[in-house]
């Protein structure tokens, strides 16, 4: 299967009204920015959409609501991954109906499974779905490591599962992922704003992007530069944006994402429990962060 995008894709936010319901005029407003910003793919509903606390009829809405408004000007990927290999089943195949070009599926989280049950676990969405898949590893989140052993295996052997979202921060065994692929093709992004680059030096294709969300043409260009093999360029951009990457990991993702757009004049609205409004003294950090950076 063809690379499903190379460059930078937004980890797009779900910005919602005061009574904390889906503000789909302003997702619409945010899908034309990210597009006008030359971001290479969106990806709806994975971590940053806050997917883990909209309902299941949310988060399909959310999904056909992007894709109907994008209409096949980039490639939209819905995240669609569970703990529950039915529900991950569920929410593919229900996504596939509405058009979206590819699926992210995260890691079983919470059941922590043996690798083998891993493998299972994909290999049963694969099977009921045609899309290219990309895996999705977050350990920090899930509980679970996916081993460069299971990556390969799984894209080598499943005809639609192409590539993977790799946030573990390990360079060493995303290295060796890449190593245990020999010739057989793998798409590798990165799933951390602060390894973009060194990622794409070992062969990956861009980065599923947080910074996208409020620099969207700044994170196009420094992939832009990469994949066009002007890597002292591109290192050049990595480091200029090391700082305001940091602080928008300053509390866990989305929560200073959301606040940063707000602070842009964004309007997204706020973030549902258990995730609360960013705390004062990490605000005037990151204000301070995007203003150095330009975008505020």
């Amino acid at each position: 299967m063809a690379t499903l995008f190379e460059g930078a894709g937004v980890a797009l936010i779900t910005p919602f009204n005061e009574d904390e319901s889906v503000n789909y005029d302003k997702l619409e407003e945010l899908i034309e920015e990210q597009i006008a910003g030359e971001t290479d793919a969106i990806i709806s509903m994975g971590t940053t959409g806050e997917a883990a606390t909209l309902s299941h009829e949310e988060h399909l809405e959310v999904i056909k609501f992007t894709c109907e408004r994008v209409k096949g000007r980039i490639p939209v990927i819905a995240g669609t991954g569970s703990n529950s290999t039915e529900t991950a089943v569920y929410l593919s195949t229900e996504a596939a109906k509405y058009g979206a070009d590819g699926l992210l599926l995260v890691t079983p989280y919470y059941n922590k499974a043996t690798q083998k049950g891993i493998m299972k676990h994909f290999t049963s969405v694969a099977d009921a779905v045609k899309l290219p898949i990309l895996l999705y590893n977050i350990p920090g989140r899930t509980g679970i490591n996916m081993c460069p052993e299971t990556i390969a295996e799984l894209v080598k052997n499943t005809e639609n599962i192409v590539g993977v979202k790799e946030a573990s921060s390990n360079i060493s065994n995303i290295a060796k992922t890449m190593a245990l692929m020999g010739d057989k093709p793998i798409d590798m992004y990165s799933g951390n704003d602060d390894q973009i680059i060194p990622i794409m030096a070992l062969g990956g294709a861009g980065v599923i992007s947080v910074l996208s969300n409020v620099a969207p043409k700044k994170t196009h260009d420094l992939c832009k530069a990469a994949l066009e093999g002007d890597y002292k360029k591109a290192a050049k951009l990595q480091l200029e944006a090391l700082h305001l990457i940091d602080m928008l990991f300053s509390e866990v993702n989305p929560i200073p994402v959301k606040a940063a757009m707000n602070l842009q004049g964004k309007a997204v609205g706020g973030l549902r429990l258990p995730l609360t409004e960013m705390e004062e003294e990490h605000k005037q950090a990151l204000m301070e962060a995007m203003k150095a950076y330009g975008i505020l």
